[in-house]
């Protein structure tokens, strides 16, 4: 069984900064591709990036590419996501996926999901 727990969640004002992280625990013996999604109230889950298990490769949503990044860190089962720029359209809960198979933009391919943490941007 696999846990995610997001945090770094909060209130900032537009133009700031954020690092978001994602603990993955339990079956850490093996390799998972990690990914960030976001949901506002009212709207679909929209995918935002995604790193492969070995990190050499990452894929970034085109509404955030050029303001947002992921990062891991395997040897502490942490993916980070850097967000910077940030404006209030970037309100959302931000969940954290993982999966051993997939690297992809479609949630419903992740196998397990994080509580997701909040991230509200103000004017």
């Amino acid at each position: 069984q696999v846990q995610l727990a997001e945090s770094g969640g909060e209130l900032v004002r537009a133009g700031g900064s954020l690092i978001l992280s994602c603990k993955l625990s339990g079956r850490t013996s093996m390799r998972y591709h990690m990914a960030w999604f976001r949901q506002a109230p009212g709207k679909e889950r929209e995918f935002v990036a995604s790193i492969s298990s070995s990190g050499d490769s990452t894929l970034v949503a085109a509404s955030v590419k050029g303001r947002f990044a992921i990062s891991r860190d395997n040897a502490l089962n942490t993916a980070f996501l850097y967000m910077k720029t940030l404006k209030p359209e970037d309100t959302a809960v931000y969940l954290c996926a993982a999966d051993m198979v997939y690297s992809d933009t479609r949630a419903p391919l992740y196998g397990y999901w994080g509580q997701g943490t909040q991230v509200t941007v103000s004017p």
